[in-house]
């Protein structure tokens, strides 16, 4: 990420996150009527300790110099959450401590880690890498999805698919709630690989090609493990509810394994081993 577009992109999650919080969320009085939803500049600045010019400076994405403890008053004023704070830290420093950026080649899957994609028989996994990128599914994911062997491995990106496949449109009873927790496992690994322009090339093409993911993009969160329930309406299954969680795999590769979990005191697994049986 070049030092333009990372301004750029610490400069409009400063806002968003601005726009978030209300006067009274933070202890503040409401005030005169406002114009705009959220806190006002001078109000953040007043939070943080900072002035009003600097924090304006910085929300502006100006090339001025920061500070870690600063940045931790920043964080505190606009109430952000672990994974918000380093991705705050990541755009305005430039600093990834212990991140090397990876090769171009996809990483492989461990043989133990292939066993437990296979053992989760009834629970549709997907693993991705830093880019989303899927190098990695089992049978119930094939089943619920559709079959990514079909897919040519340079068009698996997750990212890309939710937004070019009918097939996830059709699926997700709320496809932007879908569409949502991987944006913002990407928005995370986005401020942690500040260094790789394929980041900033990637956006570039999918806010040319989808235009709805301009808004989605840009109102979405940071978080390095969403846990969201989900709910599928399947060509033959119907109705199926499932709790997606995303974990990191810790080693020399950074990948993530995304487990859709049958909602429990629901006939969700029922049908899916009935689903997978059939065919």
């Amino acid at each position: 990420m070049n030092p333009q577009h990372r301004l750029q992109a610490l400069s409009q999650f400063l806002k968003a996150q601005r726009a978030k919080l209300t006067p009274e969320s933070v202890g503040l009085p409401e005030g005169s009527r406002r114009r705009t939803p959220g806190l006002r500049r001078e109000e953040v600045a007043q939070l943080a300790g900072v002035s009003h010019t600097w924090y304006t400076w910085l929300e502006q994405g100006r090339d001025i110099k920061v500070s870690s403890s600063v940045l931790d008053n920043v964080a505190m004023a606009l109430q952000l959450t672990a994974d918000e704070r380093k991705y705050l830290f990541s755009l305005a420093l430039e600093t990834t401590p212990g991140v090397s950026l990876l090769t171009e080649e996809l990483p492989e899957i461990s043989p133990a880690l292939r066993v437990i994609l296979q053992e989760l028989t009834y629970c549709p996994t997907i693993i991705s890498d830093r880019r989303c990128q899927i190098v990695g599914w089992n049978d119930a994911a094939s089943h619920v999805f559709l079959d990514f062997e079909h897919i040519p491995p340079e068009q698996r990106n997750m990212i890309s698919l939710l937004f070019t496949r009918k097939e996830f449109r059709r699926l997700a009873v709320n496809w932007e709630q879908f569409v949502s927790g991987y944006l913002a496992i990407f928005r995370a690994y986005y401020g942690q690989y500040v260094e790789d322009e394929w980041y900033e090339e990637f956006l570039k093409e999918m806010r040319e090609t989808h235009p709805e993911f301009n808004r989605l993009w840009d109102q979405s969160k940071v978080s390095t493990a969403p846990e969201v329930l989900l709910e599928f309406r399947h060509a033959k299954a119907r109705k199926m509810l499932f709790q997606l969680t995303s974990l990191q795999v810790h080693g020399g590769t950074d990948l993530r394994c995304s487990i859709y979990t049958p909602a429990p005191d629901t006939s969700t697994k029922a049908k899916l081993k009935k689903l997978m049986q059939d065919d």
